[in-house]
């Protein structure tokens, strides 16, 4: 695999958000992650709505995927669930904000949480999925129906699972989340 491209100086406001984290300079290098800016706002549509009521997001190209992806699972007698799309520096910010102060460590919470400016769900085009019998974001998900159905078909199209087990980037096996790619299918 070639090694990414190297990340630009953070921003002022990105830098002062790891400064207040504590979040190491060398944590995009070290897990050779990408930064992802927040897509416009202008580009996100919805393709759902959360627990708690707030719409799910995706920029047009990925929803579109997505609902090709969703129409083709159902066809199979699979139900794929948006859980979460779209999120924003800010509210990457507040997630790491929140566990914190619930006691969590730092090493702890980037096991599962990009580094704010470093999340792909910054750009759109990142979906967390299950399926009415497992909504739970954590390794249970590989025993579904629906993750065995995403293992053979998301790549057609265009989605593909960011981080299996081993990865490179230090972020924990997430078979919840696809990402989709730029320009494919």
């Amino acid at each position: 695999m070639p090694s990414p491209k190297p990340n630009p100086p953070l921003s002022r406001p990105l830098a002062a958000l790891h400064r207040e984290f504590r979040i190491p300079t060398s944590y995009a290098a070290e897990r050779q992650l990408v930064a992802h800016p927040d897509a416009p706002a202008s580009e996100l549509v919805e393709v759902g709505i959360t627990d708690e009521g707030r719409p799910i997001l995706l920029v047009r190209p990925a929803a579109e995927a997505w609902a090709n992806m969703h129409s083709a699972a159902a066809r199979d007698d699979i139900e794929l669930m948006p859980i979460s799309g779209f999120r924003s520096v800010a509210r990457q910010a507040e997630i790491f904000r929140e566990k914190l102060a619930a006691g969590q460590q730092l090493d702890a919470i980037l096991r599962y949480v990009a580094a704010p400016g470093f999340s792909e769900h910054h750009s759109g085009r990142a979906l967390d999925i299950g399926s009415p019998d497992h909504l739970e974001l954590d390794e249970d998900f590989a025993h579904t129906a629906a993750y065995r159905w995403l293992e053979w078909h998301a790549g057609e199209f265009g989605f593909t699972l960011s981080y299996p087990r081993d990865n490179p980037h230090g972020i924990g096996y997430e078979p919840w989340h696809w990402f989709w790619q730029e320009g494919s299918v």
